[in-house]
């Protein structure tokens, strides 16, 4: 049903080369209004995922991509009490629009998980004890460090196939590769509120491409004053950063979001794009990943202002941090 012609790649996946979904090579390519058939047996279990191999900076850009899961036959391997999934994904979409620009290679401003950013991405809801899984394909032109706060865990699957437990070892931030698939998993017996976020700091922040001027060693008042005789409401950005932006009310165009957005129990997260919250609590049914709120952290257990005197630190010039001289010791040279 596109306007132009395409196929499927199935990517990770062991199939006959005819299957493998690159048009004009594979196949010929799928011409508009045409209906072709894909038909492999599934020889392994694991985490893939599929798109064009055609026109792949248009009809990618415009999401055309996804995931692929096969589920081992055996359900006794490699069990899990909980799987989530996310495809990551950017898009360069111009604020007021509806339709990604295609054709983008660098300049995204929109990086997603499921096409989603926080916080309109679910959290990841876990009862305490359970056996966790999380499965991250990148489908984006950048690798994307996916740190998780509270917890070390292990790679136990790539799109290549499942990792022997002998190979594995501890991390608590996985880097994944672009057109790569890392799975990871961890025991849940920490309760709490735990960030889970790409590491990359600018792909935590929504509707922002990377060519924003700073203004650094600048007279801001004057090129300011310059800028909104163009562009009345102008607000420059630079050496203050830009945490404020949270709590900023601002009028935007329809259908675009703040660069820094998403609210937690004691303010602004400054977290938006490829960011959420690990929730594990005691007493989450099997079935229920409804969001069960935010954490009440048990008393002593949190961190705190400070209001009586501040204690004596050590200086660099203090008597605690001064070598004495030892000159009655003798020395044989």
């Amino acid at each position: 049903r596109l306007p132009e012609h395409t196929s499927v790649h199935w990517h990770g996946l062991i199939l006959p080369s005819g299957m493998d979904g690159v048009g004009g090579l594979s196949h010929p390519a799928i011409p508009p209004g045409k209906t072709f058939v894909y038909e492999f047996d599934l020889t392994k279990s694991g985490t893939f995922m599929y798109h064009p191999h055609a026109d792949e900076m248009v009809q990618m850009a415009m999401g055309m991509m996804g995931l692929f899961i096969v589920h081992p036959r055996d359900p006794a391997f490699m069990p899990v009490d909980r799987d989530f999934a996310f495809l990551l994904a950017a898009y360069d979409i111009d604020p007021g629009t509806y339709i990604p620009r295609v054709a983008e290679m660098t300049n995204f401003n929109m990086w997603t998980w499921n096409s989603r950013i926080f916080p309109d991405i679910d959290p990841l809801v876990v009862n305490k004890g359970d056996r966790v899984r999380v499965r991250c394909g990148n489908l984006t032109m950048t690798n994307h460090p996916i740190h998780m706060h509270g917890y070390d865990f292990e790679v136990t699957c790539t799109d290549g196939g499942w990792v022997p437990k002998s190979a594995r070892w501890p991390e608590v931030s996985i880097d994944i590769p672009v057109g790569a698939m890392r799975a990871y998993e961890f025991d849940a017996i920490h309760e709490g509120d735990w960030a889970i976020h790409c590491h990359k700091s600018h792909h935590t922040m929504n509707a922002m491409g990377h060519d924003l001027p700073t203004f650094i060693g600048t007279d801001k008042r004057r090129v300011t004053q310059m800028i909104r005789r163009q562009q009345p409401g102008y607000m420059p950005m630079g050496t203050a950063g830009m945490a404020d932006m949270g709590e900023m009310s601002m009028e935007l165009p329809d259908n675009t979001i703040p660069m820094m957005t998403g609210w937690g129990p004691f303010g602004p997260l400054e977290m938006g794009g490829m960011f959420s919250v690990v929730k594990v609590r005691e007493g989450i049914a099997p079935d229920d990943y409804s969001d069960p709120g935010w954490y009440v952290n048990p008393p002593g257990t949190q961190a705190y202002e400070w209001t009586g005197d501040m204690p004596e630190f050590a200086r660099a010039d203090g008597p605690a941090t001064q070598v004495t001289p030892k000159s009655h010791l003798k020395h044989d040279h």
